[in-house]
């Protein structure tokens, strides 16, 4: 086990560690709100309110598992394809919004969670919201360090060699993710430096919606351009593991988020509840997040399918 190995299994042990405080604070959520203990977040009945936190607590238990996975020895025996997709959906989800969450407190959003319907509630106890951010961090920190640590083992042909290496990519493969990841990334900039066309409610935009618009941009347009050096093979003397990683986590983060978004936002459009709202246009939000989910995960093919090309180089 050489040193990166080592650095490797610290990790994956931490991120598991780290994100086991938050599954067990949304597990007193459901209990205590089926008992009456405990308030519902606003914007949500009862019946909504533990249908989303289970659903939070069961991909904590999944990125739980998926942690330990990269560092037990059954690791190794998981098919690849449900830990690949699962480690990238956990990767997309944590590791992009590092940057923010390590700035949450001076943006006001404590709970690590700003966005509406991400499970928090603002009335938390500030004990509560700092073992939540920790967990998140926590989690992120690990997994960008464990999870290349695993792949380098399990898989290294995708992380050796240059793009030029074997003449080039595979140009046959259809360019499109690549333009409408740039577009959904190109939207959310605009907002995020204070475009107003699309936006419904000006007055529910504040710094924290500002920077996470700006955030979510930023990976889309990097996953673009990674997908499409990838593919192409160029720039020729570039590491290959540079557009491999920076595509993984675009494209995840296009997936992840954009995925969990989705159905909050047509609960707005269906339901349309009192005390709650987003600043952005509900159909106009829809289109972009379905355009991401369904960007991010040819994205995802797209890298997998431009292995076999990495393999004879």
């Amino acid at each position: 086990m050489d040193r990166w190995d080592r650095v490797g299994r610290f990790a994956a042990y931490g991120a598991a560690l780290a994100l086991t405080p938050y599954l067990l604070i949304k597990v007193s959520w459901v209990v205590g709100s089926l008992l009456g203990l405990l308030p519902v977040g606003a914007g949500f009945g009862k019946a909504e309110w533990v249908v989303l936190n289970s659903a939070t607590i069961g991909m904590a238990g999944i990125g739980i598992a998926m942690a330990l996975a990269l560092v037990r020895p059954w690791g190794t025996r998981v098919p690849g394809a449900p830990l690949v997709f699962c480690a990238w959906v956990g990767t997309g989800f944590l590791v992009p919004v590092l940057p923010y969450a390590a700035l949450g407190s001076l943006l006001d959003a404590p709970d690590g969670g700003p966005e509406p319907g991400s499970g928090t509630d603002p009335s938390m106890p500030v004990w509560e919201a700092v073992l939540v951010q920790i967990g998140f961090v926590g989690t992120g920190l690990g997994l960008a360090l464990a999870l290349p640590m695993y792949l380098r083992r399990r898989w290294p042909e995708a992380f050796t060699g240059r793009l030029g290496d074997g003449g080039g990519g595979s140009p046959g493969l259809p360019p499109w993710t690549a333009a409408v990841g740039a577009a959904v990334g190109l939207v959310w900039l605009y907002w995020a430096v204070g475009g107003t066309a699309g936006v419904a409610h000006r007055d529910d935009r504040d710094l924290v919606w500002h920077a996470l618009s700006g955030v979510f941009g930023l990976w889309a347009l990097a996953a673009s351009a990674a997908v499409w050096a990838a593919v192409r093979g160029r720039p020729a003397r570039v590491p290959r593991w540079g557009p491999t990683v920076l595509g993984w986590l675009g494209s995840g983060s296009l997936f992840a988020w954009s995925g969990w978004k989705l159905p909050f936002t047509l609960y707005l459009a269906v339901a349309l509840p009192a005390d709650a709202s987003l600043p952005e246009n509900l159909a106009l939000a829809a289109v972009l997040h379905l355009a991401a989910v369904a960007t991010g995960a040819a994205m995802l093919r797209t890298l997998v399918r431009a292995r076999p090309a990495s393999r004879n180089a």
